[in-house]
C-alpha cells in the first residue's frame, strides 16, 4: 500500500529542525527501500523549509501511522500537523526514476483537497514533467479525497493547472525539492 505523508513545520522550528537533521536522515534511511519520493517544501525564498513530504510503500495504515508519528522531528515538535493518506502511484516509478533528474527547473508539490466525485485519476497526457502523481485515498482505499503531485514547472500557476480547478475545495502549491542526504 502506498501512502502520502506531509509534515508541515511549526513556525519558528527551524533551529530545532537543523539540530535534528542527522536524526531525521537516519530515521529515513530505515525506510529507503519503501521510499517512492521525499523532500522538503520550501518558503518563497527557496531555502527555508516549511514541511517535509514522504511517499512510501508500506504494509498497512498502522505502519504508515508509525512512520509519520515516530519521526524524530514530529516527536520533538518541529511539525505543527501531519497529512497522512493512502495514495496510488499512477506513474509506477520513484522520484529517482524521473527522467528530468534531481536538479534543474522549479519543482512543486501540488495538493488538491477533493470535494464530490473523483477527479484527475488518469495521468495527464503531458507526463514528462511529472515526478510523482496520484490520488489521495481513505485508509481503506475506497474513497477519493484529493490528488497529490510532485512536478517540475516554470511557475506555481503552471503547476496548479495540472489539476482540474473546479473539482477541488482547495489546491495548494508549495515549492519542493528532491530530498535525502547530500551526495
Amino acid at each position: 500500500m502506498e501512502f502520502f505523508c506531509y509534515h508541515r513545520d511549526r513556525p519558528g522550528s527551524l533551529p530545532l529542525r537543523d539540530e535534528l537533521l542527522e536524526e531525521h536522515w537516519s530515521y529515513m534511511d530505515r525506510y529507503a527501500k519503501e521510499m517512492i519520493a521525499r523532500g522538503p517544501t520550501l518558503a518563497d525564498d527557496g531555502d527555508t523549509p516549511t514541511g517535509s513530504v514522504h511517499i512510501l510503500d508500506l504494509p498497512d495504515p498502522a505502519a504508515a501511522r508509525t512512520f509519520a508519528f515516530d519521526e524524530p522531528n514530529y516527536q520533538a515538535g518541529v511539525y505543527r500537523d501531519v497529512l497522512l493518506r493512502r495514495w496510488r502511484n499512477t506513474l509506477g516509478r520513484t522520484m529517482w526514476d524521473f527522467p528530468g533528474g534531481r536538479t534543474g527547473g522549479n519543482r512543486y508539490l501540488v495538493l488538491g483537497v477533493g470535494t464530490g466525485q473523483a477527479a484527475d485519476l488518469e495521468v495527464p497526457p503531458d507526463r514528462g514533467e511529472l515526478i510523482a502523481y496520484g490520488p489521495l485515498l481513505s485508509d481503506d482505499g475506497a474513497t477519493w479525497l484529493g490528488t497529490a503531485v510532485l512536478v517540475r514547472a516554470p511557475d506555481p500557476d503552471t503547476a496548479r493547472a495540472i489539476l482540474t480547478p473546479d473539482r477541488y475545495a482547495d489546491i495548494e502549491v508549495h515549492n519542493w525539492q528532491f530530498g535525502g542526504r547530500p551526495s
